[in-house]
């Protein structure tokens, strides 16, 4: 497979180039229109907040380009650099034999990998955040979280980590499919469990005690026949200003999550239309599909480590001159993002429509008007720009753009 290595640097490098290259467009297009507010925002978002949104999301992709640098440099040392066949090594010296020989160099690897983002994370939150007057994490609060998502990644990563390491080795020729089996179990267990038992590990979730609200909303859940176990607040204002709202769970443990921040933020009747637009995620099955597409995506990419991983090539094009079950995985997960960022577009495209089917079953159960005055004031209080450059909203945002969004929810008979 000695094609693998130039096809690995060149997509390496064209992603690379095309990330800084897009983020040079959005930083010109939202500077371009720093000094004045859209004529359908004037007289909802003043001037200074524009310009601060304008630079909020001008200095998140200056520290985003950086990011992208050193992520790629990362990868090409972890990979051709020799990274991963250095820690691999270390470990062999110590005679231990699978799994737990695996689980040791993975782990490593994604330690070091970890150590590595650390500091953007921390200048993303006390400094970039901070200067823009939205972050409320205390640095004992960090590292109490960041203890925590250790401990619990080694809790529930861990097992599932060997469990695959173990199927690579013993399942035979079709251990992947196995490994798919156990993904999907894992991941619905997870969803389940996540509202009711993991969320609280970071956030305190008590129940709405606006009771003219929790009224209103009950009744909107009624006619929507969405089934959930209690509407909750989230002390999101511990950690940032930045205000939402979503639903979560899987079969009975569905829950309806405001953050305290939008409900600071949000009267009665918006709130009521931003909760018509989740529902509307799940009365039109989006997180059905999304789990689909996931569970698909999860078939097609293990099949294919299925076969790579009896390739010796592709060990060797890669940097690693011992074949190994760990060392396939690994691989696999740092140089199949290289490849896949390039479908980044389809699924933008994908979710933005999603948006507007929501937004339409919004207007159909909502107060249209209620949901655009709620967007503009999260446009505003979150800072986001509502001049994106075109070419970066298509290939990234999940959202439509502010300006399109707005302007077809106006238009609407809802």
């Amino acid at each position: 497979m000695s094609w693998l290595t130039p096809l690995f640097l060149l997509a390496l490098t064209a992603g690379t180039a095309l990330r800084l290259w897009l983020g040079s467009r959005q930083i010109a297009a939202v500077q371009a229109h720093r000094d004045r507010v859209p004529g359908p925002f004037e007289g909802q978002i003043s001037l200074a907040d524009h310009q601060r949104a304008a630079d909020y999301t001008v200095a998140r992709v200056r520290l985003g380009r950086v990011a992208v640098v050193v992520d790629a440099l990362v990868t090409l040392g972890l990979t051709l650099g020799g990274g991963i066949a250095l820690v691999d090594a270390a470990w062999r010296s110590t005679g231990w034999g699978q799994p737990w020989l695996g689980a040791a160099v993975i782990f490593t690897v994604l330690l070091f990998a970890g150590l590595i983002n650390l500091p953007f994370s921390i200048w993303r939150t006390f400094r970039l955040e901070a200067r823009f007057g939205f972050n409320r994490t205390t640095p004992g609060l960090f590292v109490t979280d960041l203890l925590k998502s250790l401990l619990l990644g080694l809790l529930l990563g861990g097992p599932l980590l060997i469990a695959v390491l173990l199927l690579m080795e013993r399942a035979g020729r079709w251990w992947w499919l196995y490994a798919w089996a156990v993904w999907i179990g894992f991941s619905l267990l997870l969803a389940w469990a996540w509202p009711r038992f993991l969320a609280p590990i970071f956030n305190r979730f008590t129940p709405l005690e606006d009771e003219a609200l929790r009224v209103r909303i009950e009744a909107l859940l009624a006619r929507c026949g969405f089934d959930a176990r209690g509407v909750f607040v989230m002390d999101g204002s511990r950690r940032s200003t930045h205000g939402n709202a979503y639903f979560t769970g899987i079969g009975r443990n569905k829950r309806v999550v405001f953050l305290d921040t939008l409900l600071e933020k949000l009267g009665a009747a918006e709130i009521e239309a931003v909760l018509a637009h989740e529902l509307g995620h799940f009365r039109l099955r989006h997180i059905h599909q999304g789990l689909l597409l996931s569970a698909v995506s999860a078939l097609a990419g293990l099949a294919l480590l299925g076969w790579l991983a009896r390739q010796p090539g592709f060990y060797a094009a890669l940097g690693v001159p011992l074949p190994s079950t760990h060392a396939a995985l690994l691989l696999f997960l740092l140089v199949a993002p290289v490849f896949t960022y390039f479908l980044t577009p389809l699924r933008a495209w994908w979710s933005r429509r999603h948006e507007f089917q929501a937004d339409e079953f919004a207007a159909g159960y909502a107060d249209a008007r209620a949901l655009a005055d709620a967007l503009v004031k999260l446009y505003r209080d979150n800072a986001s720009t509502l001049t994106p450059d075109r070419l970066h909203s298509a290939f990234y945002d999940s959202h439509p753009p502010a300006l399109v969004r707005i302007a077809r929810l106006t238009a609407s008979p809802g």
